[in-house]
């Protein structure tokens, strides 16, 4: 039977759940206290048992309340019924799985709930996610790019081996003299575009399917890293050595200390660098998608192209736009990534591609194009990075992980079709 409530109280349950949890949250910090003044003689030792805990039901809670107070709540009725509930369940099912998964891992291993273990998954989460974000431009017009990873490569290695101290001995360019930080950066990231340009050029002029043409144009990007990662003195080794401020790019992290007692943890990790630079680009990609005109021609011509042409949207342009500034952001991902790890082979970035393609689908981007959000693609990235590093955590075998990666990939298509059909 169904049951309809107001919105008003439908938010109302939020302001109380949210509450509820904040209330916990800081009972139970509180009783961590009050253990770490009876030292070792406390019967149960808290700290060691729910490590952080308490801090994350304290910003899960805060999260869930303020939803609760800034919903309108003079929208629609909501109604409870069997098929509402089965139209959550199918919306949410690979989040609730995850859910379910974290539960799991967190009672085998406790110690995964640490603020060091959501910083550490963030981190790895922010380049994969301006990749993501690059690829779900061309899933949003129906197509795809298989040359994402080549070309995260491709960054990796000119950045890396133009930026190298003086004093190494195997320098890429021996007689290349200290040049500014941007100017490496910049010329990886244009080579990218330029293959960009490739795949939308192919795309729109001849109309050619974006996985032929990108799949052509990965082939064309790898030979090419690989002759120039091939070129003497280097002769293919890894590339290292890398300069200080460089590196800094990928490593530096703010607010780390080691003497500050706040969480149970002892010391605040810090946060990485990356993660306030993908929380820039997603809100650039967000505003981009929603705000500009060119975003709105993205959807248009994703949902349906022959319709964008009779209204008079130029597909050819947009097209080249697309693939431009996926590579872009792919340039960028290749740059943080030699920067992350301080170095680079022409191996990077080999099958990133379809990780970022994976993580837009699980995070709700369709296959058949004009469906997809940016908030979407950040959830199916961190759902993605969770499940690795969890069951990573828990030492499940890597093989395993393939096959749950795998099951999951399927299973979200299978979602993602079965709306497009009652669509």
């Amino acid at each position: 039977m169904a049951k309809e409530i107001s919105r008003a109280k439908y938010n109302g349950y939020f302001k109380t759940f949210g509450i509820i949890l904040l209330l916990a949250g800081a009972v139970l910090k509180y009783l961590s206290t009050l253990e770490n003044f009876a030292g070792k003689n406390a019967i149960w030792n808290i700290n060691r048992t729910i490590y952080d805990l308490p801090i994350f039901l304290i910003i899960i809670g805060l999260v869930v309340a303020l939803k609760g107070f800034l919903s309108k709540s003079d929208g629609d009725n909501v109604i409870f019924s069997g098929k509402s509930f089965g139209e959550f369940l199918t919306n949410n099912a690979i989040l609730l799985a995850m859910f379910v998964l974290v539960v799991v891992i967190c009672i085998l291993q406790p110690k995964f709930m640490q603020i060091r273990v959501a910083l550490d998954i963030l981190t790895q989460s922010s380049t994969k996610l301006i990749m993501a974000l690059g690829i779900c431009f061309t899933l949003l017009i129906a197509g795809t790019d298989l040359s994402a990873g080549r070309m995260v490569g491709l960054a990796a290695v000119i950045s890396a081996s133009m930026l190298q101290t003086a004093t190494y001995a195997n320098r890429f360019f021996p007689d290349l003299p200290q040049v500014e930080l941007w100017m490496p950066i910049v010329l990886a990231i244009l080579a990218c575009m330029i293959f960009g340009a490739l795949n939308g050029f192919l795309v729109a002029k001849y109309d050619m399917h974006p996985f032929i043409a990108t799949l052509a144009t990965q082939v064309i990007i790898f030979g090419a890293c690989s002759l120039y990662f091939d070129m003497p003195p280097n002769s293919s080794q890894p590339i290292g050595g890398v300069r200080p401020d460089f590196a800094a790019i990928g490593q530096m992290k703010f607010w780390a200390s080691r003497n500050v007692n706040i969480f149970a943890t002892k010391g605040f990790p810090g946060i990485s660098i990356l993660i306030p630079i993908a929380i820039v680009i997603c809100i650039v990609i967000w505003f981009i998608l929603n705000k500009t005109v060119f975003g709105k021609n993205v959807y248009a011509i994703g949902g349906n192209r022959e319709a964008a042409v009779v209204a008079g949207i130029n597909v050819f342009k947009n097209i080249m736009g697309i693939f431009i500034l996926a590579s872009c952001l792919y340039g960028i991902a290749g740059v943080l990534e030699a920067a992350r790890t301080a170095g680079a082979t022409n191996a990077y970035g080999n099958g990133y591609e379809l990780d970022a393609i994976a993580a837009c689908v699980v995070g709700g981007v369709s296959l058949n194009g004009g469906v997809g959000k940016v908030g979407g693609i950040v959830m199916g990235v961190l759902i993605f990075t969770i499940i690795q590093y969890g069951l990573q955590f828990i030492n499940v075998s890597p093989m395993w992980q393939q096959v749950i990666k795998g099951v999951i990939i399927a299973v979200a298509v299978a979602i993602d079709l079965t709306k497009y059909r009652r669509k």
